[in-house]
């Protein structure tokens, strides 16, 4: 292989299976080009790693993909169907959804009402329509069944839960409406062994459910236990792509650091 980027359509898979092609993707900002024309893809019901140091254009690319960044030029296609994404919400309505560091829940809230937050279900008519509560409870409890999420009761407020339990519920949220592929930014960085066990059986769990996801991490056993497909990132493009069961972490770190051609 050559040390150039390769192709989004790289190998034998064929294009259809593809549930998100970014082909080209750049991205600046004033003078500094953090995407120089970075193309990926990813498989259905696959967990597809995105990998490199500081400063290689993770951050971007997946800001682009998921609607905080609006890409400078370049195509993206979701279900073989080019989109473009204003803001974060048009990104979800197409089905992308993005567990920040952050997990951005409410701590004083609880978690059926986090997982309610900005899509209140209410009855009633006109001006005097409420909030559904009961509905809103018992649906957050089939999201969480669904994924096997052993937290405590949906009345329960995220203050008082774990950090793997936040975890959880914020992927759980995301999984939760319909989405086809979740991103995950550094899913387990604060959390503790027994926790991060937990949070990556519900990554599995979301993947063996059919759902895309994109797992951004610096853990390289972690992208080896967890991942299907990696892609590897330096100097704003995508400059190698592995098959997880055909590469190791000696490898990666020399994809990352250009010591070996992709």
């Amino acid at each position: 292989m050559t040390n150039t980027q390769p192709s989004p359509h790289t190998g034998t898979t064929p294009a259809g299976d593809f549930i998100l092609t970014a082909t080209d993707i750049k991205k600046s900002f004033g003078g500094v080009h953090a995407l120089k024309g970075a193309s990926m893809t990813m498989r259905r019901g696959e967990i597809t790693a995105l990998i490199g140091d500081n400063g290689a254009g993770k951050s971007t690319m997946v800001r682009s993909l998921s609607g905080i960044h609006k890409p400078d030029s370049g195509e993206i296609t979701l279900d073989g169907k080019t989109v473009s994404f204003d803001n974060p919400n048009a990104a979800r309505n197409h089905g992308i959804e993005t567990v920040q560091q952050n997990l951005a829940l409410v701590e004083d809230l609880t978690v059926w009402q986090n997982f309610f937050l900005g899509r209140e279900k209410t009855h009633g008519f006109g001006p005097f329509r409420t909030l559904d509560r009961r509905v809103m409870r018992s649906t957050a409890e089939g999201m969480l069944k669904d994924l096997a999420v052993n937290v405590p009761p949906v009345s329960s407020k995220v203050r008082r839960l774990s950090g793997g339990q936040r975890q959880a519920v914020a992927i759980a949220r995301a999984a939760g409406w319909g989405s086809k592929i979740v991103i995950m930014d550094e899913p387990t960085a604060a959390l503790g062994v027994q926790e991060t066990a937990r949070v990556e059986g519900v990554i599995n769990t979301l993947r063996d459910s059919g759902v895309a996801v994109l797992l951004i991490s610096h853990n390289f056993d972690q992208v080896m236990r967890l991942s299907d497909h990696i892609w590897v990132m330096r100097a704003g493009t995508a400059v190698a792509e592995r098959r997880t069961s055909e590469t190791n972490g000696a490898e990666l770190v020399a994809l990352i650091t250009g010591a070996k051609a992709s």
